[in-house]
């Protein structure tokens, strides 16, 4: 007998209890008036070649083996953000679903660890509208997987992804990004919002443009006083976006705008001591940005 939505989740919870599914709730920080937690939806395994785009293997490979990586996979972690205060939960994307990849989609076991059901969400806020920040929007069984949720999404990134002619002139490689991102988007078009560079999606949470990974991506700063920045994947990793903030990156869409984004954040970051999640950071997600002997480095929060 197949099992119904509510069962599964009940399953999905008893093995995450069980200590089948390891570090479902990475770290938990003040920020704002509310609380900043990450959630593990799992990793991505990705060809090195992906990640390097037209970047030589001889300036990357010393700082990937530096970072423990040597082979010709990329381990990449998934990090989505929750952030609570007394009126809102709200999620900054909602990571793979089911229909990406194997290694990820465990977005629900984290809120389940942390005592949020998929109703309790009344907003959820998208950087950008890749597969591993925006597919777990469905469900299995193609409902809203947060039904409850108002959706908030900068403008320049809707209007990207719902042109029809993305799919012809996005890379082919990425075609299928396109597809499965306008599916998805067509089924909150009755309840989205947008937003643009500057403007305060939700109280407490403004718009930063970080446009290069795609051509709309948003980063927010949580918080007015001692902010916390969700960057998404503007800083798309700790290794090799921070080794050298020009060099321009395969896994970026417009490589040479990221790279002068990611330049302009890292020095606003690291200048102001601002804390940040990195979606694709390892641990919590959650650190500061520091100078290093070259370049810049990621250090995590002590948890």
């Amino acid at each position: 007998m197949p099992l119904d939505r509510r069962q599964m989740m009940a399953a999905s919870a008893a093995a995450v209890a069980a200590g089948l599914i390891p570090h479902a709730v990475r770290a938990e920080v003040q920020a704002g008036n509310g609380t900043l937690i990450t959630l593990s939806d799992g990793h991505l395994e990705l060809p090195k070649s992906f990640a390097l785009g037209d970047l030589p293997e001889d300036l990357a490979n010393p700082v990937l083996a530096r970072h423990g990586f040597t082979g010709d996979m990329l381990r990449s972690p998934c990090n989505v953000t929750l952030y609570r205060d007394d009126t809102r939960v709200v999620l900054f994307d909602v990571g793979s679903g089911t229909d990406f990849v194997s290694t990820a989609g465990l977005l629900f076991d984290g809120l389940d660890v942390a005592g949020v059901s998929p109703e309790d969400i009344t907003d959820v806020v998208f950087t950008h509208g890749h597969p591993d920040h925006l597919w777990g929007l469905l469900d299995d069984f193609d409902d809203l997987a947060f039904p409850d949720a108002r959706f908030h999404i900068g403008r320049a990134e809707w209007d990207y992804w719902q042109d029809p002619e993305t799919v012809d002139t996005i890379d082919p490689g990425r075609q299928s990004f396109a597809v499965g991102a306008k599916r998805r988007l067509d089924a909150i078009e009755d309840r989205i919002a947008f937003f643009d560079d500057g403007d305060e999606v939700l109280p407490g949470i403004a718009a930063l443009a970080t446009f290069g990974h795609t051509p709309g991506h948003m980063a927010f700063e949580v918080g007015a006083s001692d902010p916390v920045f969700v960057v998404g994947d503007a800083i798309v990793n700790s290794h090799l976006s921070l080794a050298n903030l020009a060099w321009e990156l395969g896994s970026d869409q417009n490589p040479e705008r990221a790279a002068a984004t990611r330049t302009s954040l890292v020095n606003r970051l690291s200048q102001g001591q601002h804390r940040l999640v990195g979606f694709h950071f390892p641990g919590s997600g959650i650190g500061r940005i520091e100078p290093a002997d070259t370049g810049f480095r990621f250090q995590e929060d002590a948890t």
